[in-house]
């Protein structure tokens, strides 16, 4: 417990927000930290993406209820009652004290699909004789292995900094937001549920399509069916999507006057700007990732390389968009 207090104490800034938003960030380099040692001994990338998804569950949940244990502890330090934890189904209904609607709707948002990819990623790779071969390359040298987790500690602090930043805010401001729903949480919950349903089916028929090539039900050496037949990368289209519809329902708050008064932006043009990219930052970086460093380069020059001079393959190339799936 003292060191947890010394935690509180060195991280409790003279702006509320700050107080929230530095720990829940600074948790995801601790785990990724500490994710990395037994991998590096071990040389194995087995758990990489499970720790991902546990750090994206971990600090969603450390910045939702932080500023609570912090009211806890003061109250234990003056012997006075200890404040509730509040209730999650109440925020739901409106009434939730400390907590909003809208930090419990995304914050449960960015679970859900967190829970989903990990469990989904290590059922791959358990499959795969625990290798991947991203890490061909990185898992025999400590440094890179080290840097890959860290790197990842940055995709999580990143992508949910619409989350985080909304978790961050004070209650007391929060409570000035309109509880009713609005425009830019009826468009971010429909994009987040959309992009999540269609990530979900693109893995899904490619889970399918892999069984069957294994049981020998097919001979096709690519898929070219379903969501796949719309676009070369619907999953990650998805994924995308899902974080664009999170940055909406955050960012409608964001801007609010209430909203940039917590976070400490001035206002006016500037301070909208600022609040905007703060949520928008997400999707942005993960379709940065997605198209030039992660994921689709790699699948493409994969792929071109096996298949390039093949006439289906180029035909399905063609006619195929890369990214936003045709109608």
């Amino acid at each position: 417990m003292t060191a947890l207090n010394s935690i509180l104490h060195a991280t409790n800034f003279a702006r509320p927000f700050l107080s929230t938003l530095v720990p829940s960030i600074g948790l995801a380099y601790a785990i990724q930290g500490l994710a990395a040692v037994p991998s590096i001994i071990a040389r194995t990338e087995r758990y990489f993406d499970l720790s991902g998804s546990i750090t994206y569950i971990s600090c969603t949940a450390l910045s939702l209820y932080l500023p609570t244990i912090r009211a806890r502890f003061a109250a234990a330090a003056v012997g006075s009652a200890k404040p509730a934890w509040p209730s999650i189904l109440a925020a739901l209904a409106g009434n939730g004290g400390r907590l909003n609607w809208r930090q419990v709707a995304l914050s449960a948002a960015a679970s859900i699909w967190a829970t989903r990819l990990g469990i989904y990623l290590f059922s791959r790779i358990s499959s795969d004789n625990g290798t991947d071969s991203r890490f061909d390359n990185i898992r025999n040298s400590p440094p890179k292995f080290l840097g890959a987790f860290f790197v990842q500690a940055t995709w999580v602090a990143i992508c949910l900094m619409p989350v985080l930043t909304l978790n961050s805010l004070p209650a007391s401001l929060l409570s000035a937001v309109p509880a009713a729903i609005g425009l830019t949480d009826i468009l971010g919950a429909l994009l987040f549920i959309g992009g999540f349903s269609f990530e979900i089916t693109a893995d899904r028929q490619k889970d399918q399509w892999v069984q069957e090539k294994k049981t020998k039900k097919h001979s096709e050496e690519f898929l070219t069916r379903g969501l796949w037949s719309k676009s070369r990368h619907p999953n990650y289209f998805g994924e995308v999507t899902l974080w664009t519809g999170i940055a909406t329902l955050a960012g409608g708050v964001l801007v609010s006057n209430v909203a940039q008064l917590g976070i400490g932006l001035a206002g006016g043009p500037l301070g909208t700007a600022a609040a905007m990219a703060m949520a928008g930052v997400s999707p942005a970086f993960v379709a940065l990732l997605l198209f030039k460093f992660t994921g689709i380069p790699l699948s493409e020059d994969k792929y071109d390389k096996r298949y390039g001079n093949r006439k289906d393959y180029q035909e399905w190339k063609k006619n195929t968009p890369i990214f936003f799936p045709k109608l």
